[in-house]
């Protein structure tokens, strides 16, 4: 009895790694149906025998007489030597339990392994596809930025050196902190305002600009040059050297929520460039979506020959 529970728990032992290691991988995985089912069918009827002559080599049952001393035979029955059935419901029951279990682990591994591939590489394109959209912003920015620049040094102005020096600091930023994911929310404030003083160099009288923070910006983190594109939207197409024009940006900060908010004046001969604002809000309309999700609201209207975008950032 002994010998025959150890060969039994060997062989499902064996069976268990024989089919979560081979059969499932290279057979059900492959779909190759017909082979898996003749293999586990093949293993149960091993297991139906196998272990039993392996039991009765080793250890073989002794032969009996059973005889009722007291009482006679009436029945007719010859109580020597019964045998067992040569299928027996228990060992089918266990072996078809292994079989399941062993089956059921399988695929929910090859599942979250799955799965777990199928994130990292969700995850590795949206890294991918945010390095790409910060690759883009960084030149178009540079890109205006130097034109005005050039502007200020075509008449020789003295406002040249100190907005170089400005771009500098710009730059800075640029190469240290856009690298990473997020950047302390002070730092963005910071370079925003470089960048209005940057602009405001070139500006006339008619042109006010009016630039203010609410709120505790210390201690909280915002992925970075989200304001940029739509400050540098604002004196790319806000502004008049002809008549009077305003432009608004603010910023205000929340317990849990950053608001940005930005408005400017639409000169008329600019309206139809107004419809098209570029590459920079485009990108950071996408990066928006991948990394702050279902936690961002923008928005962006035409009212009173005014342009006012607006968005909201849950951190």
């Amino acid at each position: 009895m002994f010998a025959s529970i150890v060969c039994n728990n060997v062989f499902l032992v064996v069976f268990y790694y024989l089919n979560t290691q081979i059969l499932i991988p290279k057979l059900l995985m492959q779909e190759k149906w017909f082979l898996y089912i003749t293999a586990v069918i093949s293993s149960l009827v091993l297991f139906l025998i196998i272990p039993k002559y392996i039991a009765g080599i080793v250890a073989p049952p002794e032969i009996r007489t059973f005889q009722r001393p007291s009482l006679p035979n009436t029945t007719g029955r010859n109580w020597q030597g019964r045998k067992r059935p040569l299928v027996e419901p228990f060992n089918m029951a266990i072996f078809f339990m292994v079989f399941t279990v062993g089956t059921c682990v399988a695929v929910i591994q090859r599942w979250l392994k799955t799965e777990e591939h199928r994130k990292e590489t969700e995850s590795e394109k949206l890294n991918t596809e945010l390095s790409f959209l910060k690759s883009q912003i960084n030149p178009h920015f540079f890109f205006n930025t130097l034109n005005n620049i050039y502007s200020l040094a075509i008449v020789k102005s003295e406002k040249t050196a100190p907005a170089v020096m400005k771009l500098s600091s710009i730059m800075r930023y640029i190469l240290t902190e856009t690298n990473n994911d997020f950047v302390p929310l002070q730092n963005e404030v910071d370079f925003t305002k470089n960048y209005i003083e940057l602009q405001q160099v070139r500006l006339t009288e008619k042109t006010t600009v009016n630039f203010d923070v609410i709120g505790n910006v210390e201690n909280k983190n915002i992925a970075p040059l989200l304001f940029i594109p739509f400050v540098e939207n604002a004196f790319k197409y806000g502004i008049s050297t002809k008549s009077i024009s305003e432009i608004n940006i603010h910023i205000e900060s929340l317990d849990n929520k950053i608001i940005f908010t930005s408005s400017n004046s639409i000169v008329k001969s600019e309206n139809n460039m107004m419809e098209n604002t570029g590459i920079g809000i485009n990108n950071v309309k996408r990066r928006l979506e991948l990394m702050y999700s279902d936690k961002h609201v923008l928005t962006n209207t035409i009212k009173d020959n005014i342009y006012l975008v607006h968005f909201e950032i849950s951190i």
